[in-house]
């Protein structure tokens, strides 16, 4: 049966999924404290596997075609760039401010979309994204005046890894926009997770810190959270 293709249901997805992975971004952000970037990318990725291997155990989409393995082996490279950029970014600035400067990446997305996809963006859409756009310019502007100044160098690397993880989340999200109505959701989130957790698994082996027990619950929590975050995504770019 084919999903609904309602644009109000693709909404509501969409705000899901948004909601699922701020929450996961919260999660990480107290983790940070404790472990390393590429600690917690490669944790979030390696449950993200685990999980999306049982998925495709029971719903045996089948094996990918050459097509879905090159695009989406591209945006695994992407995925990997964005957590490495985004979850530095939330270590060193507070959640509110990396999450106001990640809304960014609808400006991205949209951008990519009509140059890449050549989708029609409608004026009330971009009249949206230019008021995302002052209040982001807003949360840069407060961040380098004194106040930014007076927290050091470390703010400004933040401020710039958010900006970047915006740029290579957007193009990912565009990448996935013109799979998802060819490759099945769980394919794309399965191959979204196994590709970064094998890429960042000698990373984090090298600069590995001993997890406490609490935090183990913590971690498989942030993986599970990404996975159904990016699956209701998914399903959400398949549907608008």
């Amino acid at each position: 049966m084919r999903p609904s293709s309602s644009p109000a249901s693709a909404i509501l997805l969409a705000a899901l999924g948004i909601g699922l992975l701020s929450l996961m971004d919260a999660t990480i952000k107290g983790l940070s404290d404790r472990y390393g970037v590429t600690e917690i990318a490669f944790s979030r990725y390696l449950v993200g596997t685990l999980v999306m291997a049982g998925v495709l155990a029971v719903l045996r989409p089948g094996w990918p075609s050459a097509e879905t393995w090159r695009t989406n082996g591209v945006r695994a490279v992407l995925v990997v760039a964005t957590a490495l950029c985004f979850f530095h970014g939330l270590s060193v600035l507070p959640l509110a401010e990396a999450l106001a400067l990640s809304f960014l990446s609808p400006i991205f997305i949209a951008l990519f979309a009509a140059l890449l996809l050549r989708e029609r963006v409608r004026p009330p859409v971009w009249a949206g994204l230019v008021v995302g756009f002052l209040g982001v310019g807003i949360v840069v502007a407060g961040q380098v005046g004194a106040e930014g100044v007076a927290r050091g160098a470390g703010s400004a690397w933040g401020i710039a890894a958010i900006l970047a993880s915006a740029l290579t989340y957007a193009l990912s999200m565009v990448l996935l926009r013109a799979r998802a109505r060819h490759d099945p959701v769980v394919t794309i989130v399965a191959i979204q997770n196994a590709g970064p957790a094998a890429m960042l698994a000698a990373p984090a082996a090298w600069t590995w810190t001993p997890v406490a027990a609490p935090d183990w619950a913590l971690l498989v929590l942030v993986g599970m959270l990404g996975v159904a975050g990016h699956l209701v995504l998914s399903r959400a770019y398949a549907q608008a």
